[in-house]
């Protein structure tokens, strides 16, 4: 079987849990824990139609691009004017 077939395969099987749910909600009233077993059951449908759509686009990026750091050291220049963190200015005295 392909992917596709049993991604199928499960949502046939979640079709026929909610049914099932809905039959046991009508016979058992809407308890707790009947909400429970339904509010699961939703999130197995929400879960697998995310699954669904990380098949359909497998070349989607999955993290950012990474950027280089060169090795070099900084120019000094861009710290000139620059305050030490926790310091405070080079001409002032720190609190």
């Amino acid at each position: 079987m392909s992917v596709h077939d049993d991604l199928s395969s499960v949502q046939r099987s979640l079709d026929e849990l909610s049914r099932t749910v809905t039959r046991l909600e009508q016979r058992l009233g809407g308890g707790l824990e009947v909400r429970r077993v339904r509010t699961d059951a939703d999130h197995l449908r929400e879960s697998l139609a995310l699954l669904r759509a990380a098949v359909a686009a497998p070349d989607a990026p999955r993290r950012p691009d990474l950027v280089p750091i060169p090795d070099t050291p900084y120019d000094g220049s861009l710290w000139t004017d620059s305050d030490d963190e926790g310091l405070g200015a080079r001409d002032r005295r720190a609190p």
